[in-house]
């Protein structure tokens, strides 16, 4: 059973998809409904804590070089605390 959802798109967006969907030779609705398939479809994926940590420059601090020791020190913490 179908469920009926209304979404709102700049104009731009919604020219460019309903062109998309023409290609495809599909409705408009089709091609939303495969786009939100596929996406649901995909695995859940976590942030990786390195992309955090490269970002910038450190401008003269010393985290960027000793960030590997001191994410070590945390998860030894967090270790050493489930053990009690």
């Amino acid at each position: 059973m179908m469920a009926r959802t209304q979404i709102t798109l700049e104009a731009e967006t919604q020219r460019r998809a309903r062109k998309r969907a023409s290609d495809l030779g599909v409705s408009m609705a089709e091609y939303v409904r495969r786009l939100v398939a596929r996406d649901l479809a995909r695995p859940e994926t976590s942030a990786d804590p390195a992309a955090v940590f490269d970002l910038g420059r450190s401008e003269g601090s010393n985290i960027a070089a000793e960030k590997d020791a001191m994410i070590a020190e945390a998860f030894g913490a967090d270790r050493r605390s489930a053990r009690r």
